[in-house]
């Protein structure tokens, strides 16, 4: 199960904290001025905020939470949701308004670099993990155009599921897009709890349909319309809520 990492590395958080820049927190660190739960700190160390104990220079730096932020951003093809990755050059963070470029933010979840929509990122730690655990069952809606037509008669083993590699692939609801009882299509709509590494992808390449567009537009009952492709907006307290309701209807 991926989970909200909420350690930083130890000169983030000390410049973070406004001691110093990151790069005088380096040199403190090289320095052996940093320590670290009565150990001397080591550059590339991470250590997560209001847990670990870190002094600099004999004295203790206390911990001050950042207010908590969480953005709903539509993610365009071509980046990928992640904070650092070397072999990739464009994450969903370059998308962030200046104003919350220098914000610690993670993706609560994930979409694989070639598609595109609904990404959540936040600080708040307990949200992006309540928001990935599979006990949660946070329903994500994905909108899929197939390049070849996909049968009506093999919607059953999207929802039976099927074992692939050591892992169970499986969707909790798929239909068509428009007339539901046509006998086949290339667009539709599906929902599931979980969501494994390119899950969907996986599922239909099995079963001899390659993904042409991969998008998910909902996250519980919050829907990704009005927010333009590239664009990021702040959630309030009943937008968050919306994202564990349940959708009002079933696709």
């Amino acid at each position: 199960m991926e989970t909200y990492d909420q350690r930083i590395r130890i000169q983030k958080f000390i410049a973070d904290q406004g001691i110093c820049s990151r790069r005088a927190a380096e040199g403190h660190i090289r320095n052996g001025n940093v320590v670290v739960n009565g150990q001397l700190a080591q550059l590339g160390d991470k250590i997560e905020p209001g847990k670990d104990f870190i002094s600099l220079e004999g004295k203790r730096i206390t911990y001050r939470a950042p207010a908590k932020l969480t953005i709903a951003l539509n993610k365009p093809k071509g980046f990928i949701c992640s904070n650092d990755d070397p072999h990739n050059d464009r994450t969903v963070f370059d998308l962030l308004p200046k104003e919350f470029a220098n914000q610690r933010l993670f993706c609560a979840g994930r979409l694989d670099k070639d598609s595109e929509g609904l990404v959540i990122l936040t600080n708040d730690g307990d949200l992006a993990n309540k928001l990935m655990h599979p006990s949660s069952l946070v329903t994500k809606i994905y909108s899929v155009e197939l390049k070849q037509l996909f049968p009506k008669e093999k919607i059953p083993k999207l929802l039976n599921g099927i074992n692939y590699e050591g892992e169970r692939l499986k969707v909790e609801q798929a239909v068509f897009l428009g007339n539901r009882n046509r006998p086949e299509s290339k667009d539709l709509d599906v929902a599931m709890h979980h969501g494994k590494k390119r899950e969907i992808r996986r599922l239909f390449s099995v079963l001899g349909f390659d993904v042409k567009r991969l998008k998910r537009y909902q996250i519980g009952r919050y829907n990704i319309k009005g927010i333009p492709k590239g664009a990021g907006l702040p959630l309030a307290p009943n937008d968050i809520e919306k994202l564990f309701q349940q959708p009002i209807e079933a696709l």
